[in-house]
């Protein structure tokens, strides 16, 4: 399977489409493969190794009672950012699952979110087997709304 960054470089550098049209081209391809995702309509703006973006756009349909992105749809981009992420990073000869999210909410998510997860190189590379990527949300604004870790368990692949 190709490299998913080089995937995100190739769909937003074509000449015919543009980078806008390439995002969303991507980023619909993306749900598609982990439909779930779908569910709050994610755009990727950046996915390279050990860095990924993707804006949750404040729409209804991620909207709590209060009017603000609710705190599974964060969770939701959190993740969408961190799986990018990985798929850009790991070496060919390793797999990775998550085994968990410690995550705490700052603000009040009130505007469109930027989701940001970021490792770095040497994590890819370590014996151990836990792997922790560093995420957040920001408000247009720029305020933090959420932030944590996902934890990713990184074993060899077998046979590798």
């Amino acid at each position: 399977m190709p490299n998913v960054a080089d995937l995100y470089k190739k769909s937003t550098t074509l000449p015919i489409v543009g980078p806008l049209v390439g995002d969303r081209l991507f980023s619909i391809a993306f749900a598609q493969k982990a439909p779930y995702f779908a569910t709050i309509h994610p755009r990727f703006t950046v996915v390279e190794p050990n860095h990924a973006e993707v804006v949750i756009p404040k729409r209804r349909s991620v909207q709590n009672h209060i009017g603000t992105v609710h705190a599974i749809a964060l969770c939701n981009g959190l993740e969408a950012a961190m799986g990018a992420l990985a798929e850009s990073t790991i070496p060919k000869n390793k797999r990775w699952i998550p085994k968990g999210m410690d995550i705490s909410y700052t603000a009040k998510a009130t505007s469109d979110i930027t989701c940001i997860a970021e490792t770095d190189p040497e994590q890819w590379t370590s014996d151990d087997p836990d792997l922790h990527v560093r995420v957040k949300g920001i408000r247009t604004d720029g305020v933090v709304v959420i932030e944590g870790v996902i934890k990713l368990w990184v074993t060899e692949k077998p046979g590798a």
